[in-house]
C-alpha cells in the first residue's frame, strides 16, 4: 500500500477519519489524499416480480405481515454472513412471518460451502445468488429492512442504497458503519445478535421510529452522498492531472 501511494498522484478517502489514519500510516502521502464520500444512485427494475422472487426463495408469501430482512454481501469471512443466522432462526420459530435473505456472489468457494451448509439447517434463513443490480435494488425496495453484519467495512454501498430507496437499515456497530449510520437517527446499530433481534422487533412494533429513520436516512444520502458531487470531484482530479501533463 505504501509503495502504491508513493507512485500515485492522488488517493481518495471516503471520510476524514480514513484520511487521518492513512496520513498517520504514510506521512509521505500527506499532500495527495483527498476526501470524497461514495456517491449513490439507485435504479430499481420497475418490472421486477416480487411474488415470483418470494416463490423462488421458498418463502411463504401468503404469510400475514411478511417481513423480509435483506443481508447483501459477497460470501467471504469479512462480511460475516453467518453472524445473525442462529439468533434469526430462533426468532423465526417464534415469529414465522420474519425471514432473513442473504444475497450476493460466491466470492470464497470454501467459505461458501460452509455458509450453504449452515443456511440449509436454519429455519427462516434463505440464500440467493448474485443478481443484476436493478433487480437487487427492486428487492431492497420491497424488503422490510437491510442488514449489515460485516466485521469490517470501508463504506457500505448497500447501506447507502437502502437509505436512498427509503428502507430502514440495521448495521453492526463497527467504525465503517457507524460513520454513516447514526443510531436511532439514520438507522440502528447493534453490537451482538441478541441486540439485533431486539432492535428488529422494535422496528416492527414502532412505525414512528421506522418512519423517522427512513426520512433521515434518505435526507442524509441526498445531502452527503450525491453521485454528481462524486463525479465532479474525480473530474477535478483528472483536470489537475491533465494540467500537470501539459506543463
Amino acid at each position: 500500500m505504501g509503495r502504491v501511494l508513493e507512485e500515485a498522484r492522488f488517493a481518495v478517502a471516503f471520510t476524514e477519519s480514513m484520511k487521518e489514519m492513512a496520513q498517520a500510516q504514510w506521512p509521505h502521502a500527506k499532500g495527495k489524499i483527498y476526501v470524497q464520500s461514495q456517491g449513490i444512485a439507485t435504479t430499481p427494475n420497475a418490472a421486477f416480480n416480487w411474488n415470483t422472487f418470494l416463490q423462488r426463495s421458498e418463502i411463504n408469501h401468503s404469510a400475514d405481515n411478511l417481513h423480509i430482512f435483506l443481508l447483501i454481501c459477497g460470501l467471504r469471512q469479512v462480511k460475516d454472513p453467518l453472524y445473525l443466522v442462529d439468533a434469526f432462526s430462533e426468532w423465526h420459530q417464534e415469529e414465522p412471518s420474519v425471514y432473513l435473505v442473504i444475497a450476493g456472489p460466491e466470492v470464497d468457494p470454501v467459505f461458501t460451502r460452509e455458509v450453504k451448509a449452515k443456511v440449509r439447517r436454519a429455519a427462516g434463513v434463505r440464500l440467493i445468488g448474485e443478481m443484476p443490480q436493478e433487480d437487487l435494488h427492486a428487492v431492497v425496495k420491497n424488503c422490510f429492512a437491510v442488514v449489515n453484519s460485516s466485521v469490517s467495512e470501508g463504506m457500505s454501498a448497500a447501506i447507502l442504497e437502502a437509505m436512498n430507496l427509503e428502507v430502514p437499515v440495521l448495521a453492526r456497530n463497527i467504525p465503517g458503519n457507524a460513520a454513516v449510520v447514526k443510531h436511532e437517527v439514520t438507522g440502528l446499530l447493534f453490537s451482538n445478535p441478541q441486540e439485533f433481534v431486539h432492535l428488529a422487533k422494535r422496528l416492527l412494533s414502532e412505525p414512528a421510529l421506522e418512519k423517522e429513520i427512513v426520512v433521515n436516512g434518505r435526507e442524509y444520502v441526498r445531502t452527503y452522498h450525491s453521485w454528481q458531487a462524486e463525479r465532479d470531484a474525480y473530474q477535478q482530479l483528472i483536470r489537475k492531472l491533465e494540467g500537470s501533463a501539459e506543463d
